[in-house]
């Protein structure tokens, strides 16, 4: 089974520090927030790893080279520009073949083990949830008792969850996409309404790592824990 890594975005929300660092090489507790990422999935046997990228791009494969410092095999998409997430999916699907693949956003930490995902059944994706965090309380999608997600986060069938991030996608989710650039809650959406997309609840650790405050009181947990 393959992965890929998402490190497009621009970090604006982590400016100052993004200004000459892209966000995935920004370090927390001494390490990239990307190699966490990269070392979880080696640990669950997934070795063959796409990264898109756009933003300081360069910086990223000079830092991780071709994957074999961390026993991986990393190939890159990279983006002139960030497509958004469902679009710069659908670019980097000729590297990542015509199977599912686990999907991750890079700018997020979690003890979430990706081995779960590698005998999980998909039709065309499978979402791990996690709690609302403080800082979007409405949540994304509402899980259903029956494992089925709903796109009516408010549905009086189901709780609603936030999308962590990960997740496991069968390419066929991108068959009837749009030109230009589109979020991959549009695809997610549009498979939902059809029954198609199943998830689970993570209850262990997991952060947003979208502002600097969130960078530092994660750095803060990992180093307490150690």
């Amino acid at each position: 089974m393959k992965a890929m890594i998402l490190a497009a975005g621009l970090g604006k929300r982590m400016r100052p520090l993004t200004d000459n660092t892209p966000k995935p090489l920004l370090l927390c507790a001494g390490k990239p927030l990307i190699v966490y990422h990269i070392e979880a999935l080696v640990a669950a046997g997934v070795t063959e790893i796409v990264i898109n990228h756009a933003y300081l791009g360069e910086q990223i494969e000079a830092a991780l080279g071709d994957g074999s410092q961390f026993g991986a095999s990393i190939r890159y998409s990279a983006e002139q520009q960030p497509m958004n997430t469902g679009a710069g999916i659908a670019n980097a699907l000729p590297l990542l073949g015509d199977q599912p693949f686990i999907l991750t956003n890079g700018d997020i930490w979690t003890d979430y083990d990706y081995g779960q995902l590698i005998n999980q059944s998909v039709e065309l994706a499978h979402l791990v949830m996690v709690s609302s965090p403080a800082h979007h309380p409405q949540g994304d999608f509402s899980l259903t008792q029956n494992g089925r997600l709903l796109p009516d986060r408010d549905s009086a069938d189901g709780i609603a969850l936030t999308y962590s991030g990960i997740s496991l996608l069968h390419p066929k989710l991108f068959a009837f996409c749009p030109s230009g650039p589109f979020p991959l809650r549009q695809p997610l959406i549009e498979a939902m309404k059809e029954q198609w997309v199943t998830a689970e609840h993570h209850q262990g650790a997991w952060t947003d790592v979208g502002t600097p405050e969130r960078l530092e009181q994660l750095e803060q947990q990992i180093l307490a824990n150690r």
